[in-house]
């Protein structure tokens, strides 16, 4: 049998290895020590140095003290870090290539340890730990003084994610974010350059000026939002991507009815940073602190435990009895321990917030049973691309020990497209993961679809009732189960745990008592000012809810004072006017909204933020612009069509017609009080407000 080649870098790349993790291990020995540490001289220790120091690896300054062996203090640099993570990865392939010739030789046969490359049965490594992208504690300390004087990037919340997952080895094998080669191998067929599986483009997006003032190789640093440093990179490409063709591959369809298709083209930046991450620290979570386990914490755990198979449930909802049950047949088919591993960093707009779910799980945790179950929380930014997702998600269980996973029907969609058919076939998830099972490393349990028997008064798989005809088959919806917490209905015990209920109950009351908002649209002079005021006194008579008016002129004399009327300062004051509205709505009070708000981009992003906290009730106020023009006291419309007022609303700037919004309301031969008392009825009918 042929000895493979082992030779995977020279001896001068092994050397400067060492020496990098020599002085990441022992930053303060002498030289005399790291020399004996590394089994050269002297003189080829200061040959090493010198060359490492001009190839920017690190910095050597001067050493106060009386020990003239201790003259010089070495720095590992920002580079060097990087460089030592490459070389780290470099010496585990050699090693890993030296002992399977060295397996071979022996029996004559391959020792079946998956090499670093291809990730085919890692399942029988679950228990080792996995590379991370941190460096050592006092290596960091230094890191964090250097990266004062780099340019600095303040990540978004979905990046902060994705950043906490390259760091802690979730993410594992990227060591960063994507370069272009691997971008497009992953956008076109799901492999990275060298032909490793991996399904989600993970790339740093930033703004055209910001990508303009860097340079390829410069290094900067990656902070989050309070400013506090939690990782450096070196930039090794820096593109313009093609959106439309990533929409189309990874998500199936350019269509912005999907939430990551409208993120990708209306909140993401233009330009795509790749290169490798050095870890400073990790982001500092500040709720559920002892219920997040990085990937290592966890194989730790399984490790103490013995858990030799592991199946995990992935789940961004609360869990009902329906979802015990099957846990508990999966945990069973796969002959397993549980890990309930719900998604606790973005989810789908709309969806229950993480604080109340993780309440939820920790009220029904002990339903299971305590020595074969435990559960820990991941801060992933889903994407809800369904088929690509569930890869997606299997390679980061599968790093995070688990032998098995669930995959659910119609797994991580997002809902229905622009013309109300579902994006992804309810299996089409379930296939793409099986066809990719044996490099995903984690072996998938069907989702079975689980109802309740009322004569049995158990729950069992749907498709397995012989005597379906016979028997009461019961279920609720999710959809259902909205209405009736809206409402204020009865849920039955048989669905869900009272201890649950009583949590939804407690962040979602039913809707008439909860906050909302009204978000009036329409061209300038339409009479959304006129009909919010009136509904403004309407609901201040009926009583039960704070109400405030947030006027488009009003907010543009008090919030917005600076801003003009380009599309950026239209775009910031609209954002502003809705965030102040989710904070009202947050709560429990009305906000009524009355801007002229002219693009469906920033009015969907206004909505996601409410829905977050309560309704939101879009109102297009429906007036035509002629008639607008002829309402016109301020002689607005005029000084537009002779050119003196620039971007005007319907004159020299556009206004998208909202497509589907709750009410729509003409004002012609209609008076205010009339067009106020539909908007009252509506909120009725949806349960806002009571007769």
């Amino acid at each position: 049998m042929p000895t493979p080649d082992i030779k995977l870098y020279t001896d001068e790349e092994d050397l400067r290895f060492r020496l990098l993790r020599q002085l990441d291990a022992a930053p303060g020995a002498s030289q005399r020590v790291t020399a004996s540490a590394l089994g050269v001289s002297l003189g080829r220790l200061n040959a090493l140095l010198r060359a490492t120091a001009d190839a920017g690896l690190i910095t050597v300054s001067d050493r106060p003290g009386p020990d003239k062996r201790q003259r010089f203090a070495y720095t590992i640099t920002t580079r060097g870090a990087s460089e030592k993570l490459r070389l780290t990865d470099q010496f585990l392939a050699r090693k890993r290539a030296e002992y399977d010739a060295l397996h071979a030789e022996l029996t004559g046969t391959a020792s079946g340890n998956s090499p670093l490359k291809h990730r085919t049965h890692p399942m029988q490594n679950n228990l080792a730990p996995i590379p991370e992208l941190y460096v050592s504690y006092e290596s960091a300390q230094k890191l964090k003084v250097e990266a004062a004087d780099l340019i600095s990037w303040d990540l978004t919340p979905r990046q902060i994610c994705d950043l906490e997952l390259l760091m802690n080895g979730g993410f594992n094998p990227l060591k960063g974010f994507l370069s272009e080669a691997d971008y497009e191998g992953v956008v076109e067929n799901m492999r990275l350059a060298d032909g490793t599986l991996w399904s989600m483009p993970i790339n740093l997006d930033v703004s055209e000026d910001f990508a303009a003032s860097l340079e390829v190789g410069q290094d900067i640093a990656l902070r989050d939002q309070e400013g506090v440093i939690l990782a450096t990179m070196t930039v090794t490409d820096n593109w313009v991507p093609n959106k439309a063709r990533e929409a189309e591959k990874v998500f199936g369809a350019d269509d912005d009815a999907h939430p990551a298709v409208n993120y990708l083209h209306n909140t993401a930046g233009k330009v795509y940073l790749g290169g490798p991450v050095t870890g400073i620290q990790q982001p500092v979570h500040y709720d559920f602190r002892a219920r997040r386990d990085t990937p290592n914490e966890l194989r730790a755990y399984f490790r103490k435990l013995s858990w030799r198979k592991v199946v995990a449930f992935q789940t961004r909802n609360p869990l009902h009895r329906a979802h015990q049950e099957l846990t508990f047949r999966a945990a069973k088919e796969a002959q397993a321990n549980l890990l309930i591993h719900p998604i606790v960093g973005m989810t789908k707009p709309g969806d229950v917030d993480h604080f109340t779910r993780v309440r939820c799980y920790e009220a029904v945790l002990d339903k299971y049973p305590a020595s074969t179950t435990t559960m820990s929380l991941l801060n992933l930014a889903m994407r809800m691309a369904g088929p690509r997702e569930a890869v997606w998600h299997g390679l980061i269980r599968a790093n995070h020990g688990c032998t098995h996973f669930i995959v659910g029907r119609d797994h991580a969609g997002p809902g229905k497209n622009s013309a109300g058919e579902d994006f992804y076939g309810p299996y089409d998830a379930q296939d793409l993961y099986r066809e990719n099972q044996s490099e995903i490393g984690c072996e998938m349990v069907d989702f079975k679809h689980m109802v309740y028997v009322q004569e049995r008064a158990q729950y069992e798989p749907n498709d397995e009732i012989a005597d379906r005809d016979n028997v009461t088959i019961l279920n609720i919806s999710g959809t259902e189960l909205r209405r009736r917490l809206a409402e204020g209905l009865e849920i039955p015990e048989w669905f869900s745990f009272p201890e649950v209920v009583k949590e939804l109950r407690r962040t979602k009351p039913p809707r008439s008592q909860q906050g909302f908002t009204v978000f009036f649209t329409g061209f300038s002079g339409s009479g959304k000012s006129t009909i919010a005021n009136a509904l403004m006194v309407k609901l201040m008579e009926m009583g039960g809810r704070p109400v405030t008016l947030l006027d488009g002129d009003l907010v543009r004399k008090n919030l917005s004072s600076e801003l003009g009327f380009s599309k950026e300062h239209r775009d910031l004051n609209i954002r502003r006017i809705g965030y102040v509205a989710s904070e009202i709505t947050k709560n429990g009070g009305i906000a009524i909204c009355a801007p002229i708000a002219p693009y469906a981009t920033t009015r969907r992003a206004v909505r996601e933020d409410i829905e977050s906290f309560g309704a939101f009730v879009e109102v297009h106020v429906a007036t035509s612009i002629e008639e607008c023009e002829r309402r016109d006291r301020k002689g607005l419309y005029k000084l537009a069509r002779e050119g003196k007022i620039k971007e005007f609303t319907g004159i020299s700037d556009p206004y998208d017609v909202p497509v589907n919004p709750e009410l729509s309301v003409e004002t012609e031969n209609v008076d205010v009080d009339n067009c106020a008392h539909q908007v009252l009825l509506k909120l009725e009918s949806m349960g806002l407000i009571t007769a």
